[in-house]
């Protein structure tokens, strides 16, 4: 899946103004029918459905019943409009339990792997997220909540405030790889109509005359279940990602 879109295109005050609140502007009369929230909630629906590139607010207007000049009364045009999009989304990764008491930590493993699982079902939720270079996010309360929280978990560590972001920044990194390879291995099936079944077993033949031929021991050496669908490979490698930070841990709060 190629990058396509950039966060923080657009006019950048004007974004953060909608984000937070202080720039839907008012307007007289009855209440109007079309809001914000409407608009982001049908184009968060929009590119579940079809990918970001449907996104338009031509095809917005078609989908919400209104004229597109009434869309841009309310944001100034689409790379704002992903802008707001973005945080949406953003704001279903990491969410404090309802009810919970704020000062009562769950414990930094527990955070940053509840962090981890949530970002890779985001991703799972809204695979059009892959696509955007959000090298320069712009922080809306999505986003900034969601640091919040795992900063707020992950705090007793005994890390510098770098490396407590190069902590998120590390794992996030560790879960969009994996989410790119899952939501690739499902592209191809649709775009090809060819199942992995069908595409390793036309492999099969081939490959059992190279690995019994001598030339490559170690692969040829490896059991059956190596590529096994049944492994799960997120989990064992954010477990690991886990015991080295253990270990970092442990030497700087003095357990190691």
């Amino acid at each position: 899946m190629a990058t396509t879109e950039s966060s923080g295109s657009g006019d950048v005050s004007r974004s953060m103004e909608l984000l937070w609140g202080t720039g839907e502007r008012a307007t007289r009369g009855p209440k109007p029918g079309l809001t914000l929230d409407r608009i982001i909630t049908a184009a968060v629906e929009l590119a579940d459905a079809e990918g970001l590139a449907a996104v338009s607010m031509r095809r917005l207007s078609t989908e919400l019943g209104a004229g597109t000049m009434s869309l841009y009364r309310h944001v100034p045009g689409r790379a704002e409009l992903v802008n707001l999009m973005l945080d949406r989304v953003q704001s279903e990764s990491v969410a404090p339990a309802a009810g919970a008491d704020a000062s009562a930590s769950p414990g930094w493993r527990k955070t940053v792997e509840t962090a981890a699982r949530g970002e890779l079902a985001l991703y799972q939720a809204h695979t059009w997220l892959l696509s955007v270079n959000q090298s320069r996010p712009v922080l809306g309360p999505g986003a900034v909540g969601g640091m919040e929280t795992v900063l707020a978990g992950i705090k007793d560590m005994g890390l510098s405030d770098p490396e407590l972001i190069s902590v998120i920044i590390m794992v996030s990194g560790y879960v969009s790889g994996v989410a790119r390879t899952q939501v690739h291995a499902v592209e191809v099936q649709q775009a090809t109509g060819i199942s992995d079944d069908e595409f390793w077993q036309a492999q099969e033949p081939f490959l059992a005359a190279v690995m019994t031929s001598g030339r490559y021991p170690v692969m040829g050496s490896l059991s059956a279940d190596a590529f096994g669908p049944d492994f799960d490979h997120f989990e064992f490698g954010l477990q690991r990602l886990l015991d080295g930070l253990e270990v970092l841990v442990a030497r700087r709060t003095g357990g190691g």
